[in-house]
Order: C-alpha cells, then structure tokens, then sequence
C-alpha cells in the first residue's frame, strides 16, 4: 500500500499542526484522546510520530469504520516526548478506494431510452473495496502474463493492445479471471478463483465455470461483480445518465460519436480521435480522459469490461452486495468502448457475452478487498 488518500496530524498540547479534507481529527487536548470523522466502510490507519521534521510515522492500528465519528485513545502514549498523530486511508498503488454505501441500480432515466434489462430500478448496498484506476493497459498484462505461463498457467489468448499505455483486449472472461489470480499469486496474494469449492486448487489452466463459493472473496484480485462495478462507474454521482453527469462528448470519453441520433451525445461524429495509433481497434491510452468521483477513469467508452456475474435479469428487492445468479449462459460485460455509441456508454447499460468469448473492444480491471 503506497498512496496516502487523506491525512491530517496533531501534536498533543500543541493544538492542530495539519489538517487535510478527511479524515478529521477534533477535541484534543493534553489526554491522547481525540474523535476521528471519516466515511463509513473504509480502513483507517492511526499513525504517530515524535518528530514531524523527520515523519518517521508508527503504526498504532488498522480499522474499519463502522460508525462515523468515533472515538480513539492512545492508551499507551507516554508523558513524553510528544506525539504527533495523522489519519491515512491507505489504498494499494495504482488502485482507488469505492466506499461503502447504497445507490440505485439501473436505469434512472427515461424508462423509454434504455433496455428491458436495465430495470427494474434498485437500491443495492455495497461494501467498501479497491478498483484499479485504469482498465488494465498491454504493459501490466504482459508482464503478470509473462510471469504466468512459467509459473504453471495457461490462457486461451494472448491479449493484444494498440500500445504499451493502451487497454488490453482480445482475452475471454477465463483469460482475465486466471491472470487476476497470477498476479495475485505473483504479489504474494492468497488468490481469489478456485477449481472446486473445497479452494484446494487455485485455477490456472482451462476453461472452469467457476462458481461463486468456489471463490475466496476476502482476498485476491478479481473481476468486480456488476452492482460493484455500477456503483464505482457513478462515481458517487447518483440519478445520472453518465459518471460526470447527462450529455457526453468525445473530450469526454472514447465512442463513436452520433449526434444525429442521440441528444444527449454532444459529439463530434464519427470514431473519437484521441490518441489512436494506425486503423482500428480505436482505442485511446488508458486514463486519458478525466477521473470521475471516485478517481477512476474510462469507466464510460474505451474498452468494455468483464465482469464476475452471470448475466440475468434484476430483482425489484434491496440487495445488499450481491453477486449474479447462481449459473448462467454468459458473463457481464460493462461500459460502453470506442466503437459503440453514446447510449452503450451510460452507466446502467449491461450486456453478456459467452465466457469464451472474445473482441477487440472487451477488456477488463480488477478489484481487491479491503484489508490487501
């Protein structure tokens, strides 16, 4: 874990030395004792140091929020010397955090301008967990994909990509599930895909329907399940058509502009420019265009993105992290990529494909647990 996403510092009986957004610390005075602000569902990682000139920062504990604000004593904090203290989210290199919480799942628009399987609409909580930032560009496939085949795996593709810095794609649902295994395995990570589910064998070879108590959930990258994919698309953005909003345009995101048919896409027309390298597949570098709320880019166009559920129909209860139907004919793919239309952008928009399936406009990204 490598990036500080928020961070303030204090020194006791010295007042507030710093503050950042959040989380907030508040009411300290000369007992170590202070209240923590934060959102709901995430780690929080309580720091101290003695000296902010060398920030040499200790580690007092780990959590998870569970009310917001909360109390913290330093029970252990000596009459001296002083301690500064700081609160971080920490959150794995190149990953950003999606908190926990509810939104709407589907299309909440016109009824009329989506498809039957966007609704009915929903309310889904999620809990909290990390998704890479960008869709997984050629570079990180290749080298986890490297590693891979020498390491006991094979994959049904090879992947291919327009450059370095551009999304992966030609690779099936089978491909992207045992690579998010490889590299787990090559960080050091307990995998998250199984043969069986006993989760004796991790699966690296073949083409297994892998299904969902076969998978160790609270460890491992994987592909995001499609209610933590919806939620991360938004942004935190709820009632949307979009991640940033209701109109799009190709400074945007990568589509095929159409203005003619939609009056929502601010165009221009035709295939998006931006970044192309030679004829199609028109894809643009991973993270070109803007972040949406949650910091994540390219959740709207690009490529389109795998992800962990059967696809069926939805359900008109609340639902609380849930993952698909128990079996099925294909697997979700979402997003919206550069050669589709503005309408396959929004964020309610699904479709399913065969897990064997593969073309040159599908890629993926993983998530991770909290905690990893």
């Amino acid at each position: 874990m490598s990036s500080i996403g928020r961070l303030c510092a204090l020194a006791l009986g010295a007042g507030m030395a710093a503050q950042g957004a959040a989380p907030v610390i508040t009411d300290t005075a000369l007992v170590p004792r202070f209240t923590i602000q934060s959102d709901l569902g995430v780690p929080n990682q309580i720091q101290y140091c003695t000296n902010l000139g060398q920030a040499n920062w200790v580690v007092l504990t780990n959590l998870v929020v569970t009310q917001s604000p909360y109390w913290f004593v330093d029970v252990d904090a000596p009459p001296a010397p002083r301690r500064f203290y700081r609160v971080v989210v920490p959150v794995p290199s190149g990953m950003a955090i999606i908190p926990a919480g509810s939104f709407t799942m589907g299309n909440c628009m016109d009824s009329g301008e989506g498809l039957f399987d966007e609704l009915p609409l929903h309310t889904v909580y999620v809990s909290a967990f990390y998704m890479e930032k960008h869709e997984v560009a050629k570079s990180l496939w290749g080298t986890v994909y490297q590693w891979a085949i020498t390491n006991g795996y094979s994959f049904d593709h090879a992947g291919s990509g327009k450059g370095a810095s551009h999304p992966v794609q030609e690779l099936d649902w089978y491909d992207c599930v045992k690579w998010c295994n490889a590299r787990s395995e090559q960080e050091g990570r307990t995998p998250a895909y199984y043969t069986s589910a006993a989760q004796t064998t991790v699966y690296r070879s073949g083409q297994s329907a892998v299904q969902t108590n076969w998978m160790n959930w609270s460890s491992g990258y994987r592909l995001p399940t499609e209610a933590e994919w919806e939620k991360a698309a938004r942004g935190g953005l709820s009632g949307h058509r979009f991640p940033w909003g209701d109109t799009i345009s190709e400074s945007q995101a990568n589509y095929y502009g159409n203005t003619g048919s939609y009056s929502y896409d601010l165009g221009p027309n035709g295939y998006n420019a931006v970044g192309q390298i030679g004829g199609t597949p028109n894809t643009s570098p991973a993270g070109y265009f803007g972040a949406n709320g949650y910091g994540l880019y390219d959740m709207a166009g690009n490529v389109w993105e795998w992800c962990w559920d059967w696809y069926g129909g939805y359900s008109s209860g609340s639902q609380t992290d849930p993952r698909g139907p128990a079996s099925g004919s294909y697997r979700v793919f979402r997003g919206g990529g550069w050669n589709g239309y503005a309408f396959y952008c929004r964020s309610a928009v699904r479709f399913g494909y065969g897990p064997a399936t593969i073309y040159d406009y599908i890629g993926f990204r993983p998530v991770l647990p909290l905690g990893q």
